[in-house]
């Protein structure tokens, strides 16, 4: 666990108790802090019982409170909890700015960060692929693995590596990362920025604002993007550092180095990112290269489930909006493609230009029938509702040589939990078909 003495005897609320909040918590009793802690389930707030105050926030008074931690999925533009804080002058913040907080007293070590609106938790676990495989101290945590605050401290010389979300970049103010990595950046959570592109763009790009001029930063996506982020800040600063007199690698010259797991336009890209970073952080091309070799990919990003009668099932569940899904598409031929859910944009956006690739599509969910109606005589379409029946008949028809792909380009809300648990769905559908 990380602890800090700079959170003993001070007063701490806690909104919010799943992973991320349940590990804030005891983190902060650990160092002596006392702690106001809530969540709407009864069986949450049970675990802390005698062991902090339990009280909603929002109706609390907050007066000579440190902070309010809350999970990044409490929406700031629409919950009270921020207009009540800030009525007491306390910040809200996330268990990121608690790790920045608390990592003077770490042993020296070296924080990544990155974001972006796709391919970061790949990005993530590669960079941290690499560095283990090339005997690196490194953990990571943020918006993939373990909360950070649960982690045991690295010890010297080793790297953090932090997926970041946009939401998780809102609640911090002091993450110096000693290397900042922005993907690519597409319209997407809009309505936590009330519908603004702009504001959602200025979101991410914080994440160098709060860089010292040591620090290096790596800013992928379109040169339009690239602009409008280092024209946020004077003079240039980010673009000035960027890179810090490295070049980015070819994808060309890697893609032989790739895995499958690593298939795909999108995955050449994210791999050259994640090779810069490693540069910069000292790590040899060769150790780079030997490391790629053998990444065995993410959970339910273009995870390649089975192969049954030269029919090859793929879960790329994670592809929650059309940006998402457009390069797992690109990565394969004669598709029979699952998509659909809780949509976050209308049309097929950047799918489009992949739909030659579609042998036949299966649509579900809430977003089932727009979806029908913008691909009808475009490609053979099923109406399916649910994703068990779009299994079934994608894999009657279905053929040696053609792929059946599970990529929603929406969000998972409507009919399930999570990603997750639709990805692990259409695994288990399609280990009954075996």
């Amino acid at each position: 666990m990380i602890t800090s003495t700079a959170w003993k005897d001070k007063r701490y609320a806690v909104l919010g108790l799943a992973r991320s909040g349940r590990a804030t918590v005891e983190a902060l009793l650990a160092s002596g802090a006392e702690v106001l802690a809530w969540d709407s389930r009864e069986e949450a707030r049970a675990e802390f019982a005698d062991r902090v105050e339990l009280a909603d926030p929002v109706e609390a008074d907050l007066s000579g409170f440190a902070g309010v931690v809350v999970s990044p999925g409490v929406p700031l533009n629409t919950h009270p909890i921020k207009p009540h804080a800030d009525s007491f002058g306390v910040p809200v913040i996330g268990d990121i700015e608690l790790f920045a907080q608390a990592r003077l007293e770490l042993p020296p070590h070296k924080v990544v960060g990155i974001t972006g609106t796709n391919g970061k938790s790949t990005t993530t676990a590669l960079v941290h692929h690499i560095l283990k495989t090339a005997g690196v101290p490194t953990t990571m945590g943020g918006n993939i693995g373990l909360p950070i605050l649960e982690q045991e401290p690295l010890p010297e010389g080793g790297v953090y590596v932090l997926e970041l979300s946009s939401y998780q970049i809102d609640l911090t103010y002091s993450l110096d990362c000693d290397v900042a990595v922005l993907l690519n950046i597409t319209p997407d959570h809009l309505d936590r920025y009330d519908g603004s592109f702009e504001a959602y763009l200025h979101s991410k790009a914080r994440l160098f604002d709060m860089q010292t001029d040591e620090s290096a930063s790596v800013i992928g996506g379109n040169t339009e993007v690239h602009s409008r982020i280092t024209d946020l800040f004077e003079d240039g600063a980010i673009q000035n550092r960027a890179r810090s007199g490295f070049s980015e690698p070819d994808p060309r010259s890697i893609s032989e180095h790739l895995p499958n797991s690593l298939s795909g336009p999108h995955n050449t890209e994210n791999a050259s990112k994640a090779m810069l970073v490693c540069e910069l952080l000292g790590i040899s091309d060769r150790a780079i290269l030997q490391a790629f070799s053998n990444f065995g990919g993410l959970p339910h990003r273009m995870e390649r489930v089975a192969e049954i009668s030269g029919v090859a099932y793929v879960n790329d569940s994670k592809g929650t909006n059309t940006a998402a899904s457009a390069p797992a598409l690109a990565a394969f031929d004669n598709i029979h493609w699952i998509l659909g859910g809780l949509a976050k944009e209308p049309g097929l956006g950047e799918c489009e230009a992949e739909l030659g690739r579609v042998k036949a599509a299966y649509t579900i969910g809430t977003a089932g029938p727009d979806f029908a109606a913008l691909l009808e005589d475009r490609v053979p379409v099923t109406p399916c509702e649910t994703l068990d029946r779009a299994v079934t008949r994608a894999a009657s028809r279905a053929v040696s040589g053609d792929t059946v792909l599970l990529s929603p380009a929406c969000a998972s809300f409507d009919q399930y939990r999570d990603f997750e648990a639709r990805g692990e769905h259409f695994r288990e559908l399609v280990e009954a078909l075996k």
